[in-house]
């Protein structure tokens, strides 16, 4: 296969009940078990409110061309995200309203497009396909290639690679390995159950205890003074 110009047609995909073992549990409690590294960079922002949980599909785009963008539409399975790897290149739009809405007829789960998608205010009511891009430019793209589909790529600050578990909020998209989700998902139930509880005691008048601060400031010798 030559590099810059191939597809790989067969990918492994994770188990869905593994997949579904992370709705629901936001973003930033998944990426506290994970040494809060796993995010994409704050520049790949939703276009949405739609929350993303699905499989990586991904595609390697020159910069401003969607041809494979195009070509994996049609390869990808239900549960699939598309991750659109055109090097953060944000003078034209890779994907609109029409692309999107027939990803979301053959039940694929959402767009990460690492550069620009246009029809802001028609994506932005998609409240059931989430989006997530750098930004939104009418410019519309080239379809000359080449490109790759189902190999690793680099998107915001992650490599990604097909048949990763995505997960996104209104905050931004994590990346798990299949090989670590189990354990994830695991600390991430817990650390969310942990919130809710510091929530609920809030809101109820007991407090916020937090006795790491004052054993961090004795540790450090804080001085107070008047």
């Amino acid at each position: 296969m030559a590099p810059g110009c191939r597809i790989k047609t067969h990918i492994a995909r994770p188990d869905r009940a593994l997949v579904e073992s992370f709705r629901g549990i936001p973003v930033a409690n998944i990426d506290d078990c994970m040494g809060r590294l796993a995010s994409v960079d704050a520049a790949l922002r939703p276009m949405n409110p739609s929350p993303l949980l699905g499989v990586a599909f991904t595609v390697r785009c020159p910069a401003g061309d969607n041809l494979m963008f195009h070509k994996a539409l049609d390869m990808a399975q239900p549960g699939d995200v598309l991750v659109i790897a055109a090097g953060g290149s944000t003078s034209r739009a890779l994907c609109g309203e029409i692309m999107a809405t027939y990803a979301r007829s053959r039940g694929l789960s959402g767009f990460i497009v690492d550069g620009c998608v246009r029809d802001r205010k028609e994506l932005a009511q998609m409240t059931d396909f989430p989006i997530y891009a750098r930004g939104v430019v009418p410019n519309g793209p080239y379809k000359n290639g080449p490109g790759e589909i189902n190999f690793p790529v680099s998107v915001g600050g992650q490599v990604i690679r097909p048949g990763d578990i995505l997960v996104g909020d209104s905050d931004s998209v994590l990346v798990i390995r299949p090989e670590d989700a189990p354990e994830v998902a695991r600390a991430a139930a817990a650390v969310q159950k942990k919130e809710q509880g510091q929530l609920a005691s809030i809101l109820s008048g007991e407090g916020f205890p937090r006795p790491f601060v004052e054993q961090t400031l004795a540790r450090l010798g804080v001085e107070y003074v008047d």
